[in-house]
């Protein structure tokens, strides 16, 4: 693939929604019912994630430079139900150590954001329209009790984590990032496993993903 100069964007794209991700940005993910609404809003969102670039003491990127640099191959089935999940052929190469570490800063950057707007959070958010929507602590069991079936779907060895138990949470977060730090090599188009960057880039946007709804419905 060509180098892309600017901001590289991966899209996915379902039959009812779009989703924009900065590929080399995991969290800074988002939505829209078309391509061009998914990159405006991924753009609109730069403010929200600039501070969680910093928390992992790097420079955030620029909204003007987004490029799109790859698109999934047929539908993307999760994106009409609100979630990311193909995986970028970019995705699949070698990762550095050097490489790994940046990422490992920018996921615990997003779980720092996460923990930070939980603590802040009410215990009951506002509701949809129609009575619809989790609380704050329903929010936090099932963003940290995914996260151990992301980790094994990355080839990291994980067993179930308590979302109460704050010691376990903090040891499998430290788990997940010092498999990033240590890179990983090349993975094949066929293989059943998640690339590093693809785990990265799923965990730190759920993470964001719903720390944002917990602020957006907080009020």
């Amino acid at each position: 693939m060509p180098e892309v100069s600017g901001c590289a964007v991966f899209i996915e794209a379902g039959s009812k929604r779009v989703f924009a991700s900065a590929v080399d940005w995991p969290g800074w993910a988002r939505s829209g019912k078309s391509e061009q609404e998914a990159l405006a809003t991924l753009a609109g969102y730069l403010d929200r994630y600039a501070p969680v670039v910093r928390r992992a003491n790097l420079e955030p990127p620029s909204a003007d430079g987004l490029v799109i640099a790859e698109r999934a191959e047929g539908k993307a089935k999760s994106a009409d139900f609100g979630a990311l999940g193909e995986i970028a052929a970019s995705e699949r190469a070698a990762l550095s150590a050097a490489a790994g570490k940046r990422l490992a800063a920018l996921v615990e950057a997003a779980w720092a954001e996460f923990d930070e707007v939980v603590a802040g959070a009410p215990a009951t958010l506002r509701k949809g329209p129609r009575g619809g929507g989790r609380d704050t602590g329903q929010i936090v069991e099932h963003v940290i009790g995914v996260e151990p079936v992301y980790a094994r779907k990355m080839g990291i060895a994980q067993g179930k984590v308590d979302p109460a138990d704050r010691a376990a949470v903090q040891a499998m977060r430290h788990t997940i990032s010092a498999a990033l730090q240590a890179g990983a090599p090349a993975l094949p188009a066929d293989s059943k496993s998640w690339p590093l960057r693809y785990g990265a880039r799923r965990i730190a946007w759920h993470a964001l993903d719903h720390a944002w709804e917990i602020q957006d419905k907080s009020g």
